[in-house]
């Protein structure tokens, strides 16, 4: 079976076409700033791509209702809109791309994928906020979990890598792009992660905040006086990276650092700190550690964040290999002699959608 594979960002639309061996057909990449994007490019797009016998949407946010992939109708799109303001930067995105496909290929079946999906049956003592019983029963109020497309695929491509069974692994996974977040992954089963209820909490990202004190932000609203809105928009787009360095670009932060920049220093400093931090918490939830793996835009390619990661994780048996360290993905990068293999991994969203497609259609 191909299957397109449609990724829609907060800035850009990538559309790609495999074949029922996971070969790359054919593939296109669109600037969505704010994840906006021209119907007439995307039909352009699509008219010069090979021909697919079913379409996967990442959709970040699946809610209560779906825990695995889903065939799209009108009705399971109007309970996605409900969404919309638990995932402000990518459920509208995937939302309008959905539209603007489904007008373009309207008899080819569609299958939503969802980032929240790969977390729905953590432990209940890693899902469960201590609020109020009425508050989470009425409101669906529990930790989901995001990027669980990419967590589950880096977790099966290291125990490939590793030739591990993968059952037999415990591993953390280190999804670090412009949003960022960890898994802790018993076998193929997300076991923890650093995402909650929305993708704010947990690690510090490009223009995300990450975890702040709950207390801070009701002095906020209650003695400076600033309405939900405008915090809202601050901890989602001016914070982060942004707010330290003045700029959510991992390169530009490091190249800046580099030169002796303070600010840019301190948000290295506070970034790696949060992540840590965040990886020997996983590890913990796993209750030890077999195979550590770097993913993402700045997984993959900021070998600084990974060695200043792993630097300060030798306790938990992390070392890497000077040698291998700056390694592309897909390699091992860990000191042959650590007790934790340390891994780079591409991250390949399109064929975790692809095998999720396959199997819900076939």
């Amino acid at each position: 079976m191909r299957v397109l594979v449609v990724n829609a960002g907060s800035s850009s639309l990538k559309l790609r076409v495999l074949d029922g061996e996971d070969q790359l057909l054919g593939d296109q990449e669109l600037e969505a700033p704010g994840g906006r994007f021209d119907e007439q490019a995307v039909v352009r797009a699509l008219e010069s791509l090979p021909g697919a016998d079913a379409v996967g949407h990442r959709v970040v946010h699946g809610g209560e209702r779906f825990s695995g992939p889903v065939r799209l109708t009108p009705e399971v799109v109007t309970y996605l809109r409900s969404l919309v303001d638990l995932a402000p930067l990518h459920e509208p995105a995937a939302l309008a791309a959905v539209e603007v496909v489904g007008r373009a290929l309207p008899d080819t079946p569609a299958v939503a994928c969802f980032d929240t999906a790969f977390h729905a049956h953590m432990p209940a003592a890693a899902s469960t906020y201590a609020i109020p019983r009425e508050w989470r029963e009425r409101h669906g109020l529990r930790r989901y979990g995001f990027h669980g497309l990419s967590h589950a695929y880096a977790a099966r491509r290291a125990a490939e890598l590793l030739g591990r069974p993968q059952p037999s692994l415990r591993t953390v996974t280190c999804h670090l792009g412009a949003g960022a977040s960890l898994a802790a992954v018993q076998g193929d089963r997300s076991m923890d992660t650093t995402m909650g209820f929305t993708p704010l909490e947990g690690l510090v990202m490009a223009t995300r905040s990450g975890t702040v004190d709950p207390g801070l932000i009701l002095w906020l609203q209650r003695q400076a006086g600033l309405a939900a809105e405008e915090v809202s928009d601050a901890l989602e787009h001016r914070s982060g990276l942004a707010a330290l360095a003045g700029t959510g670009d991992m390169r530009r932060v490091l190249a800046a650092a580099a030169t002796g920049d303070a600010a840019a220093r301190l948000a290295i400093d506070v970034y790696v700190h949060r992540l840590r931090a965040g990886i020997a918490s996983m590890a913990a939830a796993l209750g030890g550690l077999d195979a550590l793996v770097f993913t993402g835009g700045v997984g993959e390619n900021a070998a600084e964040v990974r060695e200043a990661t792993a630097a300060g994780l030798g306790f938990l048996g992390i070392a890497l290999d000077g040698r291998r360290a700056r390694l592309a993905p897909d390699a091992e990068i860990g000191a042959s002699a650590a007790a934790v293999r340390t891994l780079v991994v591409r991250a390949r969203e399109d064929l975790e959608i692809a095998s999720s497609v396959r199997a819900l259609l076939t």
